[in-house]
């Protein structure tokens, strides 16, 4: 039996096969899911994101499961302590934003009633189906992207620009970027506005 088809960037090593293959494009509309994804895009910015996919246990049992409310209370003791985790990339400026974007968060879902119901309006409530054939022709950042990222940054969080803004939408499942001929694109496509 050969082994599935899957986009060239997960091939090669396990974590990012798993990732893609029960992660990456599935719609995600809950708050503490959409905040792990969130920190984790920003804390690859610059590194590869089989770095983060490793380093991923780590950063669950830092950042309280990734649970905002719990991060957002972090003060500057809790970031000395994060920046000796050799678990975690020690980067001062990821492990601000980090807590940065989870009082930022909060802000957002008071005045959405989600983080989820915000994201989603930026695609009218479902997924962008894209039919890429090559990776050459996937973008890095959109329009869309762009509008997020401009956004975002103007509530107060950081490491938001276009790009990882886009790496987070496809990770997250507003856009389905699974090239047309990885087994994932049609299950994903298939998922339509449904989501965990």
């Amino acid at each position: 039996m050969s082994a599935p088809r899957r986009c060239p960037w997960a091939e090669g090593h396990e974590l990012l096969s798993r990732y893609h293959d029960t992660e990456w494009g599935v719609p995600l509309r809950d708050d503490r899911r959409l905040f792990e994804a969130l920190l984790l895009d920003g804390a690859q910015a610059g590194l590869s994101w089989l770095t983060i996919l490793k380093k991923r246990e780590a950063y669950r049992e830092a950042f309280a499961g990734f649970d905002p409310e719990a991060v957002a209370a972090f003060g500057p003791d809790r970031i000395e302590a994060l920046l000796r985790d050799p678990g975690l990339v020690r980067h001062r400026g990821k492990l601000e934003s980090a807590v940065g974007n989870a009082r930022a968060l909060l802000e957002v879902r008071d005045e959405h009633g989600s983080f989820g119901a915000y994201l989603w309006a930026f695609v009218d409530g479902a997924p962008r189906q894209n039919r890429w054939e090559t990776p050459d022709q996937v973008p890095s950042r959109t329009g869309t992207s762009r509008a997020l990222a401009r956004d975002l940054k103007r509530r107060g969080f950081s490491f938001v620009g276009p790009t990882i803004v886009y790496a987070f939408m496809q990770g997250v499942g507003m856009v389905n970027d699974h090239l047309v001929g990885c087994h994932r694109h049609r299950a994903v496509r298939a998922l339509g506005g449904a989501g965990r």
